[in-house]
């Protein structure tokens, strides 16, 4: 049996702070709950169940929070899902929601993402507990430095794209970092993290929550609001290390956009997708992930951040809301980028609105670069590619 179409019918978010005191963990993910139903013309009671997720319990120390968020998220006598996918979390979260919907098994579904940072010590849980540890940065800048060394990028790229991002954020209300005195050379002469990694080219630790409602075709046309419709999506994952693996571009990263391309019958991503929302928690990630998920050629991903294609003004542009670079709360930074998505197709992005989008794909990594998560999203449910 074919699936049932899905469609995102309602967003929402919070803003995205260092801190976020001012609520419990409760009340961040009701915020985010309650701005998607509004925005879907729904309440708490139009939902049939809810899929919850984020990154793993140690950034807070809240274990099985499917529980304890269970009265916030109108869950009581609801069935209510949780995904673990590390950093892809919120990417898997949205795409498993999207499955109970094409299933048949319910009409609509609340599905939420979220991190409170401020509540623990990320480096110390993603360190197994341990101090001391590397940390993403420390992880992920020998994979960059190889692909510089393998694409013979130029250093300014990494650069540009910081920059980039953080421009794009200031049009983004619910955005972490809005850093309107951002330059080439502010990013450049910060401090180094993590070689080649510059402090201002890594991503914020936030406190924050993104939610959607989505619902089958019957309910989507009968909702008024400009439906997201999600035509495809797909989900990858391999072993952190094995000998061999290609960590610059993860054969599971391929595999999974090949898998997303396919579904949608997508034979040209770079001239049939209209934008992206990567997920992009350091800056060289974002050529990286035009290779890896074949939207440039091999060695070519930096070449399009150089020329401007990724800008929002550019051929194709990438992280319009200001991406994992301008806010990060972990668990929730994939389904922001699937939820940006949508925001552009549903063209409700408003000051970062890409012109006349009708496609646009949200994406999401995690661990060692080995979970992957992929959706695309359509203003219409047959689009002429």
């Amino acid at each position: 049996m074919a699936p049932r179409p899905c469609a995102v019918l309602g967003i929402g978010q919070t803003k995205y702070k260092r801190r976020r005191d001012d609520v419990t963990l409760d009340g961040l993910v009701r915020e985010a709950a309650l701005r998607a139903l509004e925005d879907a013309g729904a309440t708490f009671d139009d939902i049939d169940a809810i899929v919850i997720g984020k990154a793993p319990d140690a950034l807070e120390g809240v274990m099985m929070p499917l529980l304890s968020l269970c009265d916030a998220l109108g869950a009581i006598g609801k069935p209510i899902h949780r995904v673990h996918t590390a950093g892809s979390v919120g990417a898997s979260t949205a795409i498993s929601a999207v499955n109970l919907v094409e299933s048949g098994m319910y009409d609509t579904v609340l599905t939420i993402a979220y991190e409170k940072q401020s509540e623990g010590n990320a480096t110390w849980a993603l360190s197994g507990g341990k101090s001391g540890g590397q940390g993403a940065g420390g992880t992920f800048a020998p994979w960059i430095r190889n692909y510089i060394a393998r694409s013979k990028a130029p250093e300014h790229i990494g650069w540009m794209v910081a920059v980039k991002d953080r421009l794009n954020a200031l049009k983004n209300e619910y955005a972490h970092l809005h850093l309107p005195d951002i330059s080439v050379e502010k990013v450049r002469e910060s401090p180094m993290l993590w070689d080649p990694l510059h402090f201002l080219e890594s991503c914020p630790s936030s406190d924050g929550a993104a939610a959607m409602v989505l619902g089958n075709d019957d309910i989507a046309k009968k909702s008024g609001r400009p439906p997201a419709w999600v035509i495809s999506h797909a989900k990858r994952t391999e072993f952190g290390q094995f000998p061999g693996r290609d960590t610059v571009r993860p054969q599971a990263g391929v595999e999974c956009s090949e898998a997303l391309y396919r579904k949608a019958g997508i034979t040209n991503p770079r001239e049939q997708i209209d934008c992206a929302e990567l997920y992009v928690p350091f800056s060289w990630y974002e050529p990286m992930w035009l290779e890896g998920h074949l939207i440039a050629e091999e060695g070519d991903g930096w070449k399009m951040t150089d020329a401007g294609d990724t800008e929002l003004g550019g051929s194709f542009p990438v992280n319009m809301s200001g991406g994992v670079l301008s806010s990060n709360p972990i668990g929730a930074s994939g389904m922001i980028r699937c939820l940006e998505a949508a925001n552009q197709v549903r063209g409700t992005a408003g000051e970062y609105q890409v012109p006349g989008a009708k496609i646009s794909i949200g994406h999401a990594y995690g661990g060692a670069a080995q979970y992957y998560a992929m959706w695309m999203v359509s203003s219409e449910l047959n689009p002429e590619l």
